[in-house]
């Protein structure tokens, strides 16, 4: 019981969930900032180690939530829900960081309208994220539940709208593209990039739980 005490009783949850999704909207801008000037090999580097800083720091993040977690004796929701919030959030920035790197691995030679397309949609997911994650420190007000779960409908619309746009994308490539490699090359990338709002969408299905569990 002793030892108990001396544990925090509750841990800066929130401000961290809102320094990794910071994190991960600012991996997300320096991606699009890579696909918009792809054509520039400096500034393509300099964006891509944009994405690494701001892939590492989330990691950073996620470590010390998964460590605080373990010191913290009342957390102010479920340990659980934080281990899988702040665990989903990071593959978020995971997967921006893997579809720069596939890119550069794969020598992609140019952007397709369709990676534009999927990189606008997968920036307005991140940036939701971060305005979902922003609003479950004051669930207790019944104005910010409900915006909390609107905001997460949006993401699942955007979600539903990528879909559509990889589907499309897909049925071009394989209809247009006479180059083995390049279809390769580009499939890759669109299923990366469609699983960007797909795990967008998983942590808006986390916040929604939260959400209903504690407003």
């Amino acid at each position: 019981m002793l030892f108990k005490k001396l544990l925090p009783r509750e841990g800066n949850f929130f401000e961290m969930f809102n320094q990794h999704a910071e994190r991960i909207v600012e991996a997300a801008h320096a991606f699009s900032k890579l696909v918009a000037n792809y054509g520039d090999a400096n500034l393509r580097e300099q964006y891509a180690r944009e994405v690494d800083h701001a892939e590492r720091s989330a990691d950073k993040v996620t470590h010390d939530v998964n460590r605080l977690i373990h010191s913290t004796f009342i957390t102010p929701i479920d340990r659980e829900q934080i281990h899988t919030l702040i665990n989903t959030m990071d593959d978020v920035a995971d997967l921006i960081q893997d579809s720069a790197e596939t890119m550069a691995l794969y020598d992609v030679r140019h952007m397709t309208e369709e990676i534009t397309r999927l990189t606008d949609l997968s920036v307005r997911c991140c940036e939701r994220v971060k305005e979902a994650v922003g609003l479950l420190a004051k669930l207790s007000d019944h104005n910010t539940a409900v915006a909390a779960l609107k905001t997460c409908e949006e993401i699942d619309k955007l979600e539903s709208d990528a879909d559509r746009v990889m589907r499309s994308a897909m049925s071009k490539l394989f209809r247009e593209e006479p180059d083995v490699r390049e279809v390769i090359k580009l499939k890759a990338i669109y299923e990366l990039l469609e699983t960007i709002t797909d795990k967008c969408e998983d942590v808006a299905n986390v916040v929604e739980g939260i959400v209903l569990e504690n407003s």
